[in-house]
């Protein structure tokens, strides 16, 4: 990858993004798809003053989009969105680290095994950087589904899809209502943790709360494994305080019933400012005629991302651990 293309993307973006700025009165988010869409359509919209196309013309000039790599486009576009971010970020507006990101599409492709095409669905899409991190790395052919309620992000997702040429068809919409989607292959979320604030919708969940608010974390896992063939498997980004929370009886019921636990790795402590916000992937297969738990839960605590020789002594155990499952 061209460390150089990945700045020129994202200085590019931000000049733009600003020069439009200074017509359009809206946030440095809102402005981004504005930027991305002159790059996209490769002329300036009608609709901005002569001066201003003038400008954006001559920015169109100096940039050539179809020598960029996927992952180089998708890491230009990340640095331009966590620039608009930074201040101003609501808990649900973080984007998921790209080593974690990088993981999980290594976790995906162990899970699928042999498989050669695959139906991938992220009901949490944000601005998806995860969903298109894992497309990037797959080998098989994939059909995509994003679902985001929030309309700035789902912007930027879209942006983010059409910039790569990934094929994501997404869903504007609260992810906790139903979607038009046929059952996937595979599910990851980075979980959006806290309060789901409709009660009447909530009520349809068999995790809703018995009084008060429903933890929006539970009633997403139960809403991706709605969509998920017997058989498939989601792997979600959890909060470590999942399974100690008020609710967490009726959630393990839950999963009893309708899952087999394949592993929960515990991400990096270094990651988080503070252990309270801690993460793990955790991964699930949904029951189905011929699933089997496996022998033994794949448990690990992931060493700093930033050691190679210590992740790459964990790759070697998680591989291992694939194999022994397979051929017993």
């Amino acid at each position: 990858m061209d460390q150089s293309h990945v700045e020129l993307l994202y200085t590019w973006l931000d000049e733009t993004a600003e020069l439009i700025g200074k017509e359009i009165d809206l946030s440095y988010l809102e402005l981004l798809p504005l930027a991305g869409e002159v790059l996209l359509e490769g002329s300036p919209s009608t609709d901005y003053s002569e001066s201003l196309q003038g400008q954006l013309s001559e920015k169109i000039k100096a940039i050539q989009i179809e020598n960029f790599k996927k992952e180089e486009i998708r890491k230009g576009l990340q640095l331009a969105i966590l620039k608009g971010m930074k201040g101003s970020t609501q808990q649900q507006h973080l984007i998921t680290p790209d080593s974690v990101a990088i993981f999980m599409g290594y976790l995906i492709q162990k899970v699928l095994g042999e498989q050669e095409a695959v139906r991938l669905f992220d009901p949490a899409t944000g601005t998806a950087n995860l969903l298109t991190a894992i497309i990037n790395q797959m080998e098989q052919s994939v059909e995509a589904y994003g679902s985001e309620v929030d309309p700035t992000l789902i912007q930027l997702g879209l942006l983010n899809a059409n910039l790569q040429k990934a094929e994501v068809e997404f869903f504007h919409q609260d992810s906790l209502r139903p979607l038009l989607l046929e059952p996937v292959d595979i599910a990851v979320a980075d979980l959006p943790v806290g309060y789901y604030p409709d009660d009447l919708q909530a009520a349809n969940y068999k995790l809703k709360a018995e009084e008060g608010h429903s933890y929006a974390h539970h009633l997403f896992i139960e809403q991706t494994l709605h969509y998920v063939k017997e058989g498939g498997y989601s792997l979600f980004l959890i909060p470590n305080f999942l399974f100690d929370s008020d609710q967490s009886e009726q959630l393990h019921a839950f999963l009893q019933e309708n899952v087999h636990i394949v592993g929960v790795l515990q991400l990096p402590e270094s990651m988080f400012k503070n252990e309270k916000f801690g993460k793990s992937i955790f991964i699930v297969q949904k029951k189905g005629q011929d699933t089997n738990a496996p022998k033994q839960a794949l448990m690990a605590k992931l060493p700093s991302f930033q050691n190679a020789k210590a992740m790459n002594d964990m790759v070697n155990q998680i591989n291992d651990w694939f194999k022994s499952e397979r051929t017993s």
